[in-house]
């Protein structure tokens, strides 16, 4: 048998994501995961239904991806990018750039999806700065335009844009630099778009726009900030505004990109180009951490135009060898077309499977879209009880605030998405719409 981990210097020590050393969650031991399964150091296998955060799309120990890791692991783990590039950098930047739409072509390597919306938003501002600087202006537009329940990362420029009411600006304060932000798109998914749900953000740009550098949206799904589906009409809307009042677009779709709303990036859902281009998790199969922001050739002469001359941005591990050839084995497999089979299976089988979820008494809304499975509650619910519950059954399913909610890998089988829907049901089922569960949680990564 093997040896159980140590979970009393766990406790005591390490801290886990969005968890207090002194009331600790309890955690669960993982020894090795393959496929869609979790193997936990007790021997208990559990289904994957979050693809470990949305990124490890084509499953675990996946071959090609394994393979390339360990060729380039052996040629070459690391070296700076200052000054030096190195052939996995070049391939997957080729890659990304023949993805994504046409007007993208720069690409700036990130280290996680949350230095990527730093890194936009750096190139929003050194954008304006340049076009001043260009046109004999001072510096004007330094704000950025955002909407309320968006999530767009962790650190502090990040921050600035989540929602300003259950995110991080509550206890940040005057710390968080304070931006705009409007209404979040109220239209749903598939519907015409209502008639007053830009009528905030043209408001604010007709006003502001000297202020404004950019806007920046999650497209279609807003993810953490509640896994809210919106009308493609609103990002059509959205681009002609920024159109119409010289201001930036970036979308964010680290948690969208490379197929998960059945799209391979959700602003195909509108037929809209950005300005500047997030992307993350799923970037490298969710192997290893890696992320990148594109933006097109208008905002690099910009940034270029600016006081600076260069993009001030440089992390130590930016460009890492090791994490581009998992990306380039990742993107190699996404390009192969199965994810647009494997998340349309998955979408009408969460459609049938979850339906009559909407009958549970504890359940206030049942939304699918593409690989992505919500069961809106109407209270918070205990997360750290429900995780047992999931754990019990089989299944690794992580509820936070209201939400049950699963982000399954595109490689799942039929018989395990069952198992994953049946166990939300059966724990949905189990909650009484008149309980009193535990404070909303801030909004977090999930």
């Amino acid at each position: 048998m093997r040896n159980l981990l140590d979970f009393d210097f766990d406790s005591a020590h390490i801290w886990h994501p969005y968890t207090s050393m002194t009331r600790s969650l309890p955690v669960y031991g993982v020894h090795s995961a393959k496929g869609c399964e979790l193997e936990l150091v007790d021997g208990r296998k559990l289904i994957d239904g979050t693809s470990s955060w949305w990124a490890c799309v084509h499953g675990y120990a996946h071959p090609e991806i394994l393979t390339a890791m360990e060729k380039q692991l052996h040629q070459l783990s690391h070296v700076m990018f200052g000054g030096i590039t190195h052939e996995p950098a070049i391939e997957l930047c080729k890659k990304l750039i023949a993805m994504t739409c046409e007007p993208l072509t720069k690409v700036f390597l990130c280290d996680s999806g949350s230095i990527a919306v730093e890194v936009a938003i750096k190139m929003a501002l050194q954008y304006w700065q340049g076009q001043n600087a260009h046109e004999g202006l001072r510096p004007l537009k330094q704000r950025i335009l955002t909407v309320k329940k968006g999530y767009h990362g962790d650190t502090f420029a990040a921050m600035s844009v989540c929602d300003p009411e259950g995110g991080m600006h509550t206890m940040f304060g005057d710390a968080v630099t304070k931006q705009s932000f409007v209404p979040a798109p109220q239209t749903a998914f598939g519907e015409t778009l209502q008639a007053d749900d830009l009528t905030a953000m043209r408001s604010i740009l007709s006003a502001h726009n000297n202020d404004i550098a950019a806007v920046i949206i999650e497209p279609i799904m807003q993810g953490a900030g509640g896994m809210r589906f919106y009308s493609a009409d609103y990002l059509i809307g959205l681009r002609a505004l920024c159109d119409e009042f010289n201001v930036l677009l970036i979308l964010d779709e680290i948690a969208t990109g490379f197929g998960r709303t059945g799209k391979l990036f959700a602003y195909e859902h509108a037929n809209i180009t950005p300005d500047i281009l997030c992307l993350g998790k799923a970037l490298t199969g969710g192997y290893i951490s890696l992320a990148a922001t594109l933006c097109t050739d208008n905002v690099a002469q910009g940034i270029s135009q600016s006081p600076a001359g260069v993009f001030m941005h440089g992390p130590t591990f930016m460009g890492n060898p090791l994490a581009c050839a998992a990306a380039c084995a990742s993107l190699d497999l996404i390009n192969r077309n199965q994810w647009q089979a494997q998340v349309a299976a998955i979408e009408q089988q969460m459609r049938l499977e979850l339906k009559d979820a909407i009958d549970l008494p504890s359940v206030k809304d049942v939304r699918v879209l593409g690989a992505v499975g919500v069961l809106e509650m109407y209270e918070p619910v205990n997360t750290a009880e429900l995780q047992q519950q999931f754990v019990d059954l089989g299944v690794w399913v992580r509820p936070f605030a209201n939400l049950i909610y699963i982000m399954p890998p595109y490689v799942i089988s039929s018989a395990q998405l069952s198992q994953l829907t049946g166990a939300m049901k059966l724990i949905a089922a189990g909650i009484s719409a008149s309980s009193t569960h535990s404070a909303p949680q801030l909004i977090s990564h999930g």
